[in-house]
């Protein structure tokens, strides 16, 4: 598999390459993503089959159970589908940087294998994620754009977190030091990912949600048409994830041949893995 190009890249070239990275290599790209969303779809789907429609009630669907008993049944549910969801979000997160990452410096590989680089980066990655989130969350309430701010210098901490294997704190400083004066292509990355991604979730719902209004005369027909939208989300979240998790993996590797002539060091054997400017990285609040 041939290297791509490494060089400073424009806003404009960042976005054109992100979009060929994943038109060339779509298959990978779908597979990475589609394969953990499908627990998250059967977990969806399952819900779905439970709830009641029409007269059928919940104690009847469960044979009379007691109320207690459905609290319980349903809070364990809830857990079991959170749990499903983070393990899946991660693996599709994680598959899809190393698979970038691989193709981006001209290695071969494939679903099962960039799958498999998750495994034993599952606590880290979910460390990095809620440090993220607590980041942002803290600095949107000093106002909505400290915190979309925030979001934008840290963008990259999550292929720094696995392809530099640091731990969450550390890969946050190293986002925010890599991306310094370089908000403005995060920005776009984000504002395009969920323009793309509502727009695409829409698409593939709207019909489903009008069979769901229309099922509510039809109960025999609620839970097929609640079950096909969860389908439409699927879909719309496989297809569209990949081109913000490419982008960032795109902008991180521009970042590196701006700041630290990482092509220079591939030339030079140093290799992907190890920061080249770790040392005196600066923290969130300097």
């Amino acid at each position: 598999m041939q290297q791509v190009e490494l060089r400073p890249l424009s806003l404009g070239e960042i976005l054109d390459r992100t979009f060929s990275l994943y038109r060339r290599n779509f298959l990978l790209f779908l597979g990475i993503s589609a394969i953990p969303q499908l627990l998250i779809l059967a977990v969806n789907l399952v819900q779905v089959l439970a709830l009641p429609t029409g007269r059928r009630t919940p104690s009847a669907l469960v044979g009379g159970m007691s109320g207690g008993s459905l609290v319980a049944l349903g809070i364990v549910g809830a857990i079991v589908g959170i749990f499903v969801y983070v393990v899946a979000y991660l693996f599709a997160q994680g598959g899809t940087i190393y698979a970038v990452s691989d193709v981006y410096l001209g290695r071969t590989t494939t679903i099962g294998a960039s799958l498999r680089k998750m495994r034993g980066q599952l606590l880290n990655l979910l460390g990095v994620s809620i440090l993220n989130s607590v980041a942002v969350l803290i600095a949107t309430i000093f106002l909505i754009i400290p915190g979309i701010y925030m979001a934008c210098r840290l963008i990259t901490c999550v292929p720094a977190a696995l392809l530099e294997d640091l731990g969450a704190r550390e890969s946050l400083e190293r986002s925010f030091a890599l991306t310094k004066g370089s908000a403005w292509p995060a920005f776009v990355i984000y504002f395009l990912f969920l323009s793309m991604l509502y727009a695409t979730m829409l698409l593939f719902t709207i019909p489903f949600m009008v069979m769901v209004a229309f099922a509510a005369r039809q109960p025999g027909l609620l839970h097929w048409a609640m079950g096909l939208m969860q389908v439409g989300n699927f879909c719309a979240t496989v297809l569209v994830t990949p081109f913000f998790l490419i982008a960032t993996s795109v902008f991180y590797y521009d970042m590196r041949v701006r700041k630290e002539a990482f092509d220079l060091q591939l030339m030079m054997g140093a290799g992907g893995g190890t920061p080249a400017a770790s040392a005196g990285v600066p923290s969130l609040l300097t």
